[in-house]
C-alpha cells in the first residue's frame, strides 16, 4: 500500500521547517526524512539559533500527552532485581526518552536512539550539563546512534520490554523511499521485544491507513505475527493523533 502525504501533513512538516529553517530545508525535509543527512542538518541548525540554551524539539507533542498512556504499559517486574527495558527510537533530541525514565518510580533501563549523531551528541552534552533526576536511583539512561533498520545487532531477542516510536514510522512513511525501511523497522522491533512487551506508535494518520500497513507488514514474513490496537490521543491544533499499539500473539492480554 502506497503511503502519501497528506495535505494536512505536509503543511504540518512546512509549519515546522519554517519555524527554524530555510526553505531549501524545507523541501529537503518533505523529500528525504528518511536520510540521516536530513537530519544532521535539521538538528544542526536548529541548535545554532539556539546557542545560549538547548531547546528540545518535540515531534507531533511532549511527553505530558501521553504519560498516561505510557506509564500503565511500564509494568513492575516480578524480579525484585530485574529493570524493564525501554527504547525510544528515533528520539531526535525530544525530551520524551528523559521524562520516562524521570518518571518511572520502579528501575528503567531507556535508551534513547537516532540515526543522526548530531541529535544524539546534542542529548548527551545537554543531560551532562542538566543531568535529569529518575524517581529510582537504580534507573539508567543513555543515548545512542544507531540505525534502527539494524535494531537486532544492538539489541538481543526478546530483551525489551516497551519501544515508543513517536514519529519516525510517520517521517519514513512520508518520505519518498522510505516505506521499505519502515516495513524493516516494524520487523526488527517484533524480533528484539519480549513477548509480553509492546510496542507503540504515535501518530497522526488515520487508523484506516495504518492498521492495514501493520497488519500487512506483520504478517506472513516469518516473524511473530502481533495483534494492533489504537486508541486517541487527542486533538492537538486541529490535527488528531493516535496511538497504535502492537503487541506479540502470544502475549497474556
Amino acid at each position: 500500500m502506497m503511503h502519501r502525504v497528506h495535505p494536512r501533513r505536509c503543511q504540518m512538516v512546512l509549519e515546522m521547517a519554517r519555524r527554524w529553517h530555510q526553505t531549501s530545508l524545507t523541501t529537503e525535509l518533505i523529500e528525504h526524512m528518511d536520510k540521516k543527512a536530513t537530519w544532521d542538518r535539521f538538528y544542526s541548525e536548529t541548535n545554532s539559533q539556539h546557542t545560549n540554551k538547548f531547546k528540545n524539539f518535540e515531534w507531533f507533542f511532549g511527553f505530558d500527552a501521553v504519560q498516561d498512556i505510557i506509564l500503565p504499559l511500564l509494568k513492575l517486574p516480578t524480579d525484585s532485581d530485574a529493570s524493564v527495558h525501554i527504547l525510544d527510537m528515533g528520539c531526535g533530541t525530544s525530551a520524551l526518552g528523559p521524562s520516562i525514565y524521570k518518571h518511572t518510580p520502579w528501575p528503567v533501563v531507556v535508551t534513547c536512539v537516532d540515526i543522526s549523531p548530531v541529535a544524539v551528541k546534542l542529548m548527551q552534552e545537554h543531560t551532562k550539563r542538566t543531568p535529569v533526576k529518575p524517581q529510582n536511583p537504580l534507573s539508567s539512561l543513555a543515548f545512542l546512534e544507531l540505525d534502527c533498520t539494524r535494531l537486532k545487532e544492538h539489541f538481543r531477542p526478546q530483551s525489551l520490554d516497551l519501544i515508543v516510536d513517536k514519529g519516525t514510522t510517520d517521517a519514513l512513511l512520508r518520505s519518498r523511499d522510505g516505506q521499505v525501511k519502515a516495513g524493516q523497522i516494524l520487523r526488527q522491533c517484533l524480533g528484539v521485544l519480549r513477548s509480553t512487551g509492546s510496542l507503540i506508535q504515535l501518530s497522526d494518520e488515520d487508523p484506516d491507513a495504518r492498521i492495514l500497513w501493520l497488519e500487512k507488514e506483520t504478517l506472513g514474513t516469518g516473524e511473530v505475527a502481533a495483534n494492533v490496537g489504537v486508541q486517541e490521543v487527542g486533538l492537538l491544533r486541529g490535527v488528531c493523533y493516535y496511538c497504535y499499539e502492537i503487541t506479540s500473539r502470544n502475549s497474556t492480554p
